[in-house]
């Protein structure tokens, strides 16, 4: 079976690369945009509230740590897929159904209790 190139596959391939070489320069804009804001900012610690957090760490996730690495990003790669893991475990952490303390002791136990300490005194 021979593959016979049709024109139409030449004008896809061209309107892919196309693509591909637009997307690449928004990338390249926004890596040197980041840059410049982090140079602007200096030594200065970027304070982040959760939500932004939450958000970066849902979207560097699904990029991937090795893409992440040649990305220029506002903190390190590992500290964003840090976030994504508590973010995670918080999620299945179930503490939200926990109540504090222990549990309650049935009633008809404490009735019972009662029942046993009277009948012992009058004993």
């Amino acid at each position: 079976m021979s593959f016979i190139l049709q024109p139409w596959h030449i004008l896809l391939a061209a309107l892919c690369g196309m693509v591909n070489q637009r997307q690449q320069r928004i990338i390249e804009f926004q890596n040197a945009q980041i840059e410049t804001l982090l140079k602007k900012l200096g030594k200065k610690r970027l304070l982040l509230d959760d939500n932004q957090r939450r958000l970066l760490a849902v979207k560097a996730h699904a990029i991937g740590r090795k893409a992440l690495l040649e990305l220029t990003t506002i903190v390190t790669p590992d500290t964003i897929l840090r976030w994504h893991r508590k973010l995670v475990a918080k999620k299945f952490d179930s503490s939200n159904k926990r109540q504090p303390g222990r549990p309650r002791i049935r009633q008809e136990i404490v009735d019972a209790i009662v029942r046993f300490a009277r009948e012992v005194k009058n004993y």
